[in-house]
């Protein structure tokens, strides 16, 4: 049994399709379980009201200003931060469990690997293999105010890393694998674009081919078949479209209206 109580929160938009799957895992097992729906126009209140949840509607003010929006619902000193196409299993919640079991607990962060599912097959190699910082100690915490890649920020960071898994289906076909990333670089590109940063398309170019060398050779991408060349690519043009969108911006923006430099 926990010593330490657990809240557990998630951000949704039209998941209904799998929430369920997210929140069978969750439901009856964390202390809190917090939901943040931003306009969903499918069943996905229904779903996280089956569960027991506390679903809160609101607007879309971005990742990081929602998911510090949703800690201020949770009530425990330790929050597990999840979306809907990730999975906690049987296995996972008993580490977890054990961690938040022991008298003291000096760390105040924990990463979880990620086992992330491609098209049915998980891929164990490069960007979507690397542990994910999931549970966290409540205090001083907050996310830091960015359009997406919300970085989690805590006053003392002291991390222990698990060992069991948390499956994460991030794309339900390949047409969403693609627009997911479109849309996070547009976003990305506007938050170094509202920061003061600018690139070139010549630099554009070169990230393709080094976030595509860094993903299918160093991170050992290659060893995942096609699949790890599939992501290496899609990676490769995320980067370019995030750098070509700061240029876009940076030459289509009046003088008047650009921030500082």
């Amino acid at each position: 049994m926990r010593k330490h109580k657990l809240s557990c929160f998630l951000i949704v938009c039209n998941e209904g399709d799998r929430l369920d799957r997210c929140l069978k895992g969750l439901a009856g097992w964390v202390d809190q379980l917090v939901i943040l729906d931003s306009g969903s126009s499918d069943d996905t209140v229904e779903i996280a009201k089956r569960y027991g949840a506390e679903v809160h509607c609101t607007d879309w003010p971005g990742f990081g200003a929602q998911r510090n929006r949703a800690l201020t619902y949770c009530q425990h000193e330790w929050v597990l931060n999840i979306d809907a196409d990730e999975e906690v299993t049987r296995e996972l919640r008993a580490e977890i469990d054990q961690f938040l079991s022991q008298d003291a607990i000096k760390e105040t962060l924990v990463k979880i690997p990620w086992q992330t599912i491609l098209f049915g097959k998980a891929v164990n190699f490069g960007r979507y293999a690397s542990p994910q910082g999931k549970l966290f100690y409540k205090k001083g915490a907050r996310f830091k105010d960015a359009a997406v890649h919300e970085t989690l920020i805590l006053p003392t960071e002291k991390v222990r890393r698990l060992r069991t898994k948390l499956l994460h289906y991030s794309w339900r076909d390949y047409r969403h694998l693609q627009e997911k990333h479109i849309q996070y670089a547009a976003l990305s590109a506007a938050d170094k674009f509202k920061s003061g940063k600018r690139s070139s398309l010549p630099y554009a170019s070169l990230r393709f081919f080094t976030d595509f060398t860094q993903q299918y050779l160093l991170r050992l991408g290659f060893l995942d078949g096609w699949r790890g060349f599939l992501l290496a690519l899609v990676l490769g043009q995320y980067a370019f479209n995030k750098y070509a969108g700061l240029v876009v911006l940076q030459r289509s923006t009046p003088v008047s209206q650009e921030g500082p430099l």
